[in-house]
């Protein structure tokens, strides 16, 4: 299925009740098109002071690529245990497990006025801080940190080609715990654009929160 149209909110009918979920935004897009999906939608709910993540996923098929459709509201600490949940379910399917599906997220382009998705399928997430190599952090407050330096966004790229020219480097990313899965997505938007002397080298598949 392609989607045309920006959108920024879901409206869902479930027994009788409208649903929305407001959509992160950005303005680029990464992939345009996921056929053969199936829709996943994460809700913002609250509960006296508390903030509830509320998993839908009755129209889920486990062979089919995942699209996760989340509350751009959620904090990160409460999005990522649930997408690690889902995550794992569909890693231990061994009975219906296509190897060509992949899970992403979705979020509106503000710009291409489309939906837009971004792959995250081979992502694992961990908890705690590396114990080596470059730290590049993404706080609550909208700044990153290397290795506890504060890099201007517009800068990353200079700042990182600045570094040690050693080639076995390695870089990991890493989020707050408490950033808004909104900046998380415009964040991992940016790292699509960062270029790095040998990725296969350089780069892991593991994201830290904390």
């Amino acid at each position: 299925m392609k989607y045309l149209s920006l959108a920024i909110v879901f409206l869902l009918f479930s027994c009788g009740n409208k649903e929305d979920i407001l959509l992160a935004k950005s303005d680029r897009t990464v992939v345009s098109e996921v056929v053969d999906h199936s829709p996943i939608y994460i809700f913002f709910r609250t509960k006296d002071k508390d903030t509830l993540a509320e998993v839908n996923r009755n129209n889920s098929i486990i062979t089919t690529n995942w699209i996760l459709n989340i509350d751009k509201r959620l904090p990160l600490r409460i999005v990522i245990p649930e997408v690690i949940k889902l995550q794992e379910k569909k890693r231990k399917e061994k009975a219906h497990k296509n190897e060509k599906a992949e899970n992403y997220y979705a979020y509106a382009d503000s710009i291409g006025k489309n939906l837009a998705f971004i792959p995250f399928t081979n992502v694992y997430y961990k908890t705690g801080k590396p114990k080596f190599g470059v730290v590049i952090f993404f706080d609550k407050n909208n700044e990153i940190l290397v290795n506890n330096i504060s890099v201007k966004r517009e800068k990353i790229q200079n700042y990182l080609d600045s570094l040690s020219t050693d080639k076995s480097n390695k870089f990991f990313f890493c989020f707050a715990e408490n950033l808004p899965y909104e900046n998380y997505i415009q964040d991992k938007i940016l790292i699509e654009t960062l270029k790095f002397p040998m990725p296969e080298l350089n780069l892991t598949n593991e994201e830290f929160i904390y």
